[in-house]
């Protein structure tokens, strides 16, 4: 534990339920290990998680920060000896397990990337998580090819956003499901053809635009609720990616379509992933994409920002479905 003389603000969870147990508090700064940096925050994302771990449902992996917020932004404070690829001083922008919504966190520097030229932090704050989830899902799990299909449900959340972005010039049609009309324009301005889920099947919908053929890629947050439609969309030989349990984890499962399709079904969680893949992750992302935001060939899709006193705000937003891209906490 930090000295009693080094506090620092952080909104935490005193107990589980609703956003009444968020509270802001005077908590001991991180301990700086081998091999982290320790970063200023400025501005945190928002996800679903963050909710997850509220609500008692997402705890933390052993050993990280009880207090909630997987990606920040803001500027280096100080190094380990180990580490040394950023500067005191660095605009940084960060993957983390836990412990974004405090002013400082610590995090090891092969999960940190510099925030591009001509971002705010708050922008900043609206990739790591987002982007880093989009990305290992649909190119190092999902191994989605040049001209293949692509379903990406909740697409206007930051992940869909960040996702539709990724996919320009590799899949030759991209569909999303969406809730509203005016998602549905967003999310056509990024190049999908969107599908409201309220008002039509969307199973149906995909199968009559691919002429019966189905997609080649699924991307769901959601589970259970979406299960049987999204085998039926599902191409002969597709991969559904599971990344969120929105919709409910039980499901029924139709085993004999399942094999008739030849089709993949992949779980995944980029939070409690070893640190060597998360590194391996953000390494490849940095190479492949990075530069791309300062060419404005790619930019995080920031919905609204709250001050970090308007947490419980900010997440009500997000579990009412009303965002379109990240919400962020400005501290």
């Amino acid at each position: 534990m930090a000295p009693d003389s080094e506090w620092m603000k952080a909104l935490i969870y005193q107990g589980f339920g609703d956003t009444s147990v968020i509270q802001l508090e005077e908590v001991p700064v991180p301990i700086l290990r081998p091999g982290e940096v320790r970063i200023s925050v400025r501005a945190s994302g928002l996800n679903r998680a963050d909710i997850s771990q509220r609500q008692g449902h997402y705890p933390p992996p052993p050993g990280e920060s009880e207090i909630p917020g997987m990606e920040v932004a803001g500027v280096i404070l100080e190094r380990s000896s180990q580490a040394r690829r950023f500067q005191q001083g660095d605009r940084v922008m960060a993957l983390l397990a836990g412990g974004g919504y405090a002013a400082e966190a610590c995090v090891d520097e092969g999960l940190v990337m510099p925030i591009p030229n001509g971002l705010c932090f708050e922008e900043g704050a609206a990739i790591p998580e987002a982007f880093l989830t989009a990305y290992r899902n649909i190119f190092e799990l999902g191994n989605l090819k040049k001209n293949q299909t692509l379903l990406i449900h909740a697409g206007a959340s930051g992940v869909g956003t960040a996702a539709l972005q990724l996919v320009k010039g590799v899949a030759s049609r991209t569909f999303v499901t969406v809730g509203t009309e005016e998602k549905a324009r967003a999310c056509r301005e990024l190049g999908a053809t969107p599908i409201l889920y309220k008002l039509e099947d969307f199973a149906s919908r995909v199968l009559e635009m691919t002429e019966n053929r189905g997609v080649d890629l699924i991307l769901d947050p959601v589970g259970a609720s979406y299960f049987d439609n999204n085998l039926k969309s599902l191409a002969m030989g597709g991969t559904m990616v599971l990344i969120g349990l929105m919709g409910g984890s039980k499901a029924n499962l139709d085993l004999s379509l399942l094999m008739k399709k030849r089709a993949r079904l992949l779980g995944s969680t980029l939070r409690g992933l070893p640190l060597s893949e998360k590194r391996e992750t953000v390494e490849s992302f940095s190479r492949s994409f990075l530069g791309q935001f300062e060419r404005k060939a790619l930019h995080p899709v920031v919905d609204k920002i709250f001050s970090y006193s308007e947490a419980a705000l900010a997440q009500t937003r997000m579990e009412e479905n009303r965002n379109t891209g990240k919400i962020i906490l400005q501290w």
